[in-house]
């Protein structure tokens, strides 16, 4: 007997021996076995599906394109986060620098000058420690200068103060407001 092989829809190839044809698409054998051809039919066709090597090409493909499409919403959180912290700290120095402006001229160098809060340590306009998560990591300080216009001696009472207020959060600074007082 003499092998052949048969091409079927789909570029489906099946072995056959000498004999069987054929014949509008589907497989015979001149009468004789037509049981065989049609089971070696179905299990060629049968064999449909995906390799080993396919599925996990498809799944490192689609964990690229994963990563690709979620990284933005990640880096979108971490700069939200950092946005929120520095309007957070620029309340703060606003709240504090509230409190210098306040104060009478004479009384803001020997009150606020050196001021300091630590870490964890910010207090409200009354004095209460805030004890909220979000201001567990910032700290503030305040300095005060006198500042001299040309025109005036060095001699004379200055009628001016630089006021810098400095927050902190986790030891760096992030925001820092200057302010000139007058008499």
């Amino acid at each position: 007997m003499t092998a052949i092989i048969y091409r079927l829809k789909d570029n489906v190839y099946i072995p056959a021996f000498a004999g069987i044809m054929k014949s509008s698409g589907n497989l015979t054998d001149r009468g004789r076995n037509n049981n065989m051809c049609h089971k070696i039919s179905r299990v060629y066709l049968s064999r449909r599906g995906f390799s080993l090597a396919e599925a996990m090409m498809a799944t490192v493909i689609l964990g690229i394109a994963a990563a690709g499409v979620l990284l933005p919403f990640t880096s979108g959180a971490a700069v939200r986060a950092e946005g929120m912290r520095r309007t957070l700290a620029a309340n703060l120095a606003g709240d504090l620098m509230e409190q210098v402006v306040n104060t009478p001229f004479e009384d803001v160098v020997d009150t606020y000058d050196g001021y300091s809060e630590a870490q964890g340590q910010v207090r409200d306009l009354s004095g209460v420690i805030f004890t909220g998560s979000n201001y567990a990591r910032f700290g503030r300080d305040v300095s005060c200068v006198y500042v001299y216009m040309p025109q005036e001696s060095g001699v004379a009472e200055p009628e001016f103060i630089r006021v810098t207020v400095r927050v902190y959060y986790s030891g760096n600074e992030i925001v820092s407001i200057n302010r000139l007082m007058g008499k």
